[in-house]
């Protein structure tokens, strides 16, 4: 189907929009070693977003991957991911901090260096959060897409460095219309010393309505139940099922 929108996120940058329900929000790497910290929020009610434990726990999993759901507060599909060419997205990790970033890379400033300072993924969902009537008592444990950060036998996590080649690929199919917020910063995880964030492209496209053999909505039985309450929910507010 024909592209809607897109924009390349350069290192650093922080977005937000909105997107209704039934696209396909497509995120390639530019080059190697991509991370891009997401939340979601239901559009129309921002008090419901994306549910760390939630999501994890129902579909029995650390990490997410093609099949899998992002999961509200209210026990709804928000957005699945329908393709993926890496089978591994860091939930753990959270977000890069000022403190974190000063202290790994060096510390910086927009006054001296404007355009060129190194942002962190707190300081920029705290803006996006910001222009959408939010505030940081809104931040919620982040989805870090093309990262994978594994637990070993002893505990300790660890972060894959040559996971994600340049050319790798995400899509995410709308299943609400939703806010999205994105910063395009290192994954906490990241040992190197240098600022590792690179281009990411994204780019929106039309889907089609979700059929009862799709894959996504019949990967765990609790991403049916997922679907179903999501369809209530458009149903009870006047709309088809399926958009």
């Amino acid at each position: 189907m024909k592209s809607l929108w897109s924009k390349t996120l350069l290192p650093g940058d922080k977005w937000s929009g909105l997107i209704g329900r039934e696209k396909l929000i497509q995120f390639t790497a530019l080059e190697a070693g991509a991370n891009v910290s997401l939340l979601m929020y239901n559009a129309k009610d921002l008090t419901e977003r994306y549910n760390m434990p939630d999501t994890l726990k129902a579909q029995y999993t650390a990490h997410l991957t093609k099949g899998n759901i992002l999961m509200s507060d209210n026990g709804r599909a928000l957005a699945s991911f329908v393709e993926d060419s890496l089978g591994w997205h860091d939930t753990l990790s959270g977000y890069t901090t000022r403190e974190a970033t000063d202290l790994k890379y060096g510390k910086t400033q927009y006054q001296e260096l404007r355009n060129d300072w190194l942002r962190s993924g707190q300081e920029n969902f705290a803006v996006e959060l910001v222009r959408s009537g939010l505030g940081l008592r809104d931040l919620v444990p982040a989805v870090n897409l093309f990262s994978k950060v594994y637990c070993a036998d002893n505990g300790d996590m660890n972060f894959s460095e040559q996971h994600c080649p340049a050319g790798a690929t995400i899509t995410l199919r709308t299943e609400m219309d939703v806010l999205l917020i994105l910063s395009n910063t290192p994954n906490p995880m990241d040992p190197k010393t240098t600022y590792p964030s690179v281009p990411v492209n994204i780019e929106i496209i039309p889907s089609l309505p979700v059929e009862d053999a799709d894959y996504c909505l019949n990967y765990r039985p609790e991403n049916r139940r997922a679907f179903e309450n999501t369809w209530e929910y458009y149903t009870l507010l006047g709309g088809n099922q399926h958009g």
